[in-house]
């Protein structure tokens, strides 16, 4: 039996988290060590330029949500049109550094930075193989990449060849020396502010000193027997919720272990639905409280199961969300957990690299709207956030920790994972390994279809109603998620057979 366990979506993270726990280091400092890393590795998923959603715990299961999302700039008062790609993409701060110095405090731990972040300063600066995942990132946008500032050396690089990042690199060596604040007070955060201003962003050094991740309480539902925790608004953590609290009762009415196949694949996208309904209301409200109390009191998610038909799927023609991300999570041998999810937006983030810092700043503002309402984007609001990393305790203590990229998809590769990991008892191997489902618009296809792995049953599915597009079996499109069973001192982890 293993203690301690870290995953993530890179091996040479996943390796390092791994070290950092055998050798007695919390929680904390093995994720922020991750999460340097995968900032370096994984330049087409996420970056210091991005920013981050953790959930930790301690061994007593107090669970803490911590969320670094950046706020909107002050010059956004003046802005008539919102940007996906390019300098006007860019709107928010970066919160994802703030989220690493959050969480390191609140685990009462005084870092050795060079220790957590020298890894990641040393690949940036002598290279590191680029990924298949990487590889197949830019052939997406291979048409694009040429019009992006900076991405010259991205758009060269091929799986199996040495990316060499020296700006970035800099950026890492000042951060170990100055200190995690240095990103948004002192000289770094000046190179950055005039990064940015170079690129025709007129952000302030002010601005981005006002970025700093909130530790805050968070959403919980009870789901049979375990206590499902997420993020707060302005993250979709409310979404995943519902859409459990939801199957929970249409189980009540048959249990999933006697239906079909079709049917529960059927119920959990209807499920999908009805949460995404209420999501569109999602944003950085004044009355979250009161809100999310609504969504998940059990007349409202009588309500929202009540309107599920079983037999016959609901036209769905709702607008689709777009982010890339990386999760990673780590169990240390004091009981400490950390669940996380780290990201640039957009695939590539704004498409921008800022030229003195090596920074691949996000374009997380083009969730924002500028029609009236709880999401519309003004100095700082924080923009609808797909990123929903969770933890599941079980008789008061850590049991499960999960998220995963995807976006829109994150709620519904959530449902499918925890239905594996409560309801069938699977391991994370065989509960990631499960088909998935993907509703609507996608950055795949414009088309309002049903996403979905071979199952088995796909015709009964097309029975109900639903139009459906197959995917390949473990396609990339599905999300990349990854989960620990935490069991006693018996830890079970595992990330995805996607990635």
């Amino acid at each position: 039996m293993t203690r301690t366990c870290a995953v993530s979506p890179h091996p040479e993270a996943t390796a390092l988290g791994n070290r950092l726990l055998e050798e007695g280091r919390s929680a904390a400092e093995a994720a922020v060590a991750m999460g340097a890393y995968l900032s370096v590795v994984m330049p087409h998923f996420c970056g210091i330029g991005g920013d981050a959603v953790w959930m930790v715990s301690d061994a007593s299961g107090q669970v803490r949500a911590l969320t670094g999302i950046g706020q909107a700039f002050d010059f956004t008062s003046e802005v008539s049109d919102i940007s996906p790609r390019g300098p006007l993409s860019i709107l928010t701060g970066a919160g994802a550094v703030s989220t690493w110095a959050e969480a390191l405090r609140l685990f009462d731990v005084a870092p050795d930075l060079a220790d957590l972040l020298g890894p990641a300063h040393q690949a940036a600066r002598d290279g590191f193989v680029v990924t298949t995942s990487q590889e197949f990132w830019r052939n997406m946008r291979a048409g694009d990449m040429d019009n992006w500032p900076g991405f010259g050396p991205y758009a060269a690089a091929h799986a199996g060849e040495i990316l060499k990042q020296p700006e970035l690199a800099e950026t890492f060596a000042l951060l170990i020396r100055d200190g995690l604040a240095s990103f948004y007070d002192g000289p770094l955060a000046s190179r950055l502010a005039q990064d940015l201003n170079a690129l025709g962003t007129p952000v302030t050094q002010s601005d981005l000193s006002r970025t700093r991740a909130r530790n805050e309480a968070p959403l919980r539902l009870l789901y049979k027997g375990a206590t499902l925790f997420a993020p707060p608004p302005p993250t979709q953590g409310i979404t995943t919720l519902q859409i459990m609290g939801i199957l929970a009762r249409l189980d009540a009415a048959e249990p999933q272990a006697t239906r079909s196949t079709a049917q529960d694949y059927h119920l959990m996208v209807e499920a999908v639905k009805q949460a995404f309904l209420d999501r569109k209301e999602l944003g950085d409200r004044k009355d979250a409280a009161d809100w999310v109390t609504g969504l998940l009191s059990s007349g409202h998610l009588n309500a929202c199961a009540a309107r599920v038909n079983p037999e016959a799927a609901l036209p769905w023609p709702e607008p689709y969300h777009q982010a890339d991300t990386v999760y990673f999570a780590a169990r240390d041998a004091q009981g400490g957990c950390v669940s996380a999810l780290q990201s640039t937006y957009f695939d590539w983030g704004s498409g921008c690299v800022l030229s003195d810092t090596g920074v691949i700043w996000h374009n997380r503002g083009a969730g924002f709207s500028l029609d009236d309402g709880p999401n519309r984007l003004a100095p700082g609001q924080r923009p609808f956030h797909t990123l929903n990393p969770g933890i599941a305790t079980r008789n008061g203590s850590p049991w499960l920790l999960y998220g995963t990229q995807g976006a829109d998809g994150q709620p519904q590769t959530l449902t499918v994972l925890l239905r594996g990991l409560i309801d069938r008892d699977l391991s994370p191997t065989e509960a990631l390994a499960q088909p998935r489902f993907l509703l609507g618009r996608t950055f795949s296809s414009n088309r309002d279809t049903l996403k979905i792995e071979p199952i088995g049953a796909e015709e009964e599915l097309a029975d109900r109603g639903h139009t459906l597009e197959i995917l390949q079996s473990l396609s990339p499109l599905a999300g990349q998620a990854g989960c620990l069973r935490i069991e006693g001192h018996d830890i079970k982890g595992a990330h995805d057979p996607r990635r």
